[in-house]
């Protein structure tokens, strides 16, 4: 496990966990790293977090004293970001952002070449030299110190990309908009705007301190109030750095990415263009939607939780369609990240080609109660291979017979098994989960 950097980056407290300092030496590093046999070229782009216009420059200081050349996007997606260093042949790509988190965190996502993660062996590289290990990197001078650049023309490609990848004119919908006071706040309404949909937007003034601050996807309740009030026909929640996006339908059901591989997932298998008739999915998605995705006849995959999981999964195996249900979605034919505005007119071109509402479309997906609880415990690993344990575990799922499921996890950052249980109810599911945890306690093994 990497001491920094996460499956999404480097994130933390800005200028307490992750600093100027860190931000320095990652632009040092990686502008030495791609330099030695050419000028290197990097892409910056930003959310609107205070802290990021710190980040940029530091960032942009560490890369120009290596000799790299810098092109900032200034306040953008990591979709779009992920975009442009594909297409305009960067070295590398790197988002300001902690996603969903509040302001006072920030994170740096660092791309590679092709706009996917970037490769694990680089970042090992990183952090050596972030922990004072590595080469001596020697300071550009003359005419070899890089340059800074204004690449907000990079940002506008991108939303002309996306306009070019809509199928159907949005003219008569009714479309509500929360920009979760973040990247999208501008380009989101200019979007769907051009496509000729009648817009309403919230989440649109954002201040430096108030992106994802009751508004965005992970508070849904901001838009489902929108769509309700306003009586629209559908609503689009980003995030932070608009990687992800939950719907709401006309009826405010909302939409998440379970449900929105279903949509999107059975629209593929009808026109035939489901490659493998395959949908990837991680371990946290319902188990209805399983159920739905059997009676339909389509298959699915299962990572670990993580767009980057779901990424190397359908890369690896040639999968169009992939996600989370925190709204992560993967077009892979389009995009090597979850894109939330991309996601957005993909929905779009499913509900408008087959003419029927949101809430018809994802009706036939029954969702499952779930209950997942955490349980502090001293080695997480001697947890998972305990044996009486995992006989809980069985007698658990045993219990439900075929009609939900049990699944035990290990936190990545905390000293915690997560134990969840899903279950046609919430009595059933709360008995499950508690003779798991009962095991886990009895065995000694929880603090």
């Amino acid at each position: 496990m990497s001491k920094y950097f996460g499956t999404d980056g480097f994130r933390g407290d800005a200028n307490v966990k992750l600093n100027v300092e860190h931000a320095y030496k990652i632009g040092r590093f990686l502008g030495y790293y791609y330099g030695k046999e050419h000028r290197p070229s990097v892409v910056i782009g930003k959310d609107t977090r205070r802290s990021g216009y710190m980040f940029e420059c530091a960032l942009t200081a560490g890369f120009t004293a290596s000799g790299a050349d810098v092109y900032l996007m200034h306040v953008t997606t990591t979709p779009s970001v992920s975009y442009i260093t594909r297409m305009d042949d960067f070295d590398c790509g790197i988002m300001i952002s902690a996603s969903h988190n509040p302001y006072h965190d920030n994170g740096i996502k660092l791309l590679n070449t092709n706009g996917e993660k970037m490769e694990q062996y680089v970042i090992d590289e990183v952090e050596k030299y972030l922990d004072g290990y590595g080469p001596e990197i020697p300071f550009a001078t003359g005419d070899a110190i890089g340059r800074a650049i204004d690449w907000s023309a990079g940002r506008n490609r991108y939303i002309g990309y996306l306009i070019s990848l809509a199928t159907h004119s949005y003219k008569g919908v009714r479309i509500g908009l929360d920009c979760a006071n973040g990247s999208t706040w501008m380009m989101a309404k200019n979007i769907f705007e051009t496509l000729g949909a009648e817009v309403s937007v919230t989440g649109n003034t954002p201040n430096g301190l108030n992106i994802n601050d009751g508004v965005g996807s992970t508070h849904i309740e901001n838009l489902r109030r929108l769509v309700l009030g306003s009586k629209l026909d559908i609503g689009f929640a980003f995030d932070g750095d608009a990687d992800r996006c939950i719907a709401v339908d006309e009826e405010g059901r909302i939409i998440d990415g379970d449900l929105i591989l279903y949509i999107y997932g059975k629209y593929m298998k009808d026109r035939d263009k489901l490659a493998n008739n395959t949908v990837v999915t991680t371990v946290m998605s319902n188990f209805g939607l399983y159920k739905a995705f059997d009676r339909v006849g389509i298959n699915y995959e299962k990572t670990d939780v993580g767009d980057k999981y779901v990424y190397e999964c359908m890369r690896k195996n040639g999968h169009l369609l992939g996600g989370e249900q925190s709204g992560h979605i993967i077009f892979s034919k389009y995009a090597a990240t979850g894109d939330g505005l991309l996601t957005a007119i993909k929905l779009m071109q499913a509900m408008l080609a087959q003419k029927q509402p949101l809430s018809v479309l994802a009706a036939p997906v029954k969702i499952y109660p779930q209950l997942l609880k955490n349980v502090r415990v001293g080695d997480k690993n001697a947890v998972l291979a305990n044996e009486a344990v995992l006989e809980a575990a069985k007698e658990a799922e045993d219990m439900l017979a075929g009609n939900g499921r049990i699944l035990l996890r290990k936190s990545g950052t905390e000293p915690v098994i997560r134990v969840m249980a899903e279950a046609p109810t919430d009595d059933e599911c709360r008995k499950a989960v508690e003779h798991i945890i009962a095991a886990i306690k009895n065995e000694g093994l929880a603090l």
